[in-house]
């Protein structure tokens, strides 16, 4: 239900949802009143179910604002136009993700995961503006922003590893042993 908060994740939903149904490329392209009778009339019959789909998806006070649509192309160029913005605003957005991506740095404190799960986090929000963030351009800004305690694993990774196709779980997975073995080390006695 879309309360017209975390629109870019309702529609990740709604997305898949329409897939789903076989009916996103209807909602993304619409379709035309020349075409055949049987399909104008099939057309015309899935447009109703994504636009139903819509209408049930979103808080009473969105409602309003899709309520005059006649076609589930309308109402979501509706809600797109005002809760992701036009292109202007996208731009901006994607300006000030990729801005946060860059600058992001591992504090002295903070654990590991959640450093990864916050660059997951702006790099997951980058691509629902159309960003394209591929594999070896995230793993080297996490090599890159790491505290001091993990230049030693960094170092290793960056000998042992083809950067090229080396993936991000992985890297992920790497990191999170190491820093499970500094925080509970074996104790010898």
């Amino acid at each position: 239900m879309f309360n017209g908060d975390k629109y870019a994740f309702w529609s990740v939903n709604m997305k898949t949802l329409f897939k789903l149904q076989d009916l996103w490329e209807l909602v993304e392209e619409g379709f035309l009143d020349s075409d055949e009778a049987t399909r104008l009339r099939e057309n015309k019959k899935k447009d109703a179910k994504a636009l139903f789909f819509l209408q049930q998806a979103v808080h009473e006070n969105i409602f309003p604002r899709i309520m005059g649509a006649t076609s589930s192309k309308e109402a979501w160029f509706i809600l797109q136009k005002e809760f992701q913005g036009d292109s202007k605003v996208i731009t901006v957005k994607l300006q000030a993700l990729r801005r946060e991506f860059e600058t992001a740095m591992m504090k002295d404190k903070e654990l590991v995961q959640e450093f990864l799960s916050k660059l997951s986090t702006i790099v997951s929000q980058m691509r629902m503006y159309g960003e394209t963030c591929n594999n070896q351009t995230i793993v080297a800004k996490v090599l890159r922003s790491l505290t001091p305690r993990f230049d030693h694993v960094v170092a290793a990774i960056e000998e042992l590893e083809d950067l090229t196709i080396f993936s991000f779980d992985k890297l992920m997975g790497s990191l999170q042993a190491h820093e499970a073995r500094i925080n509970h080390p074996n104790e010898h006695t």
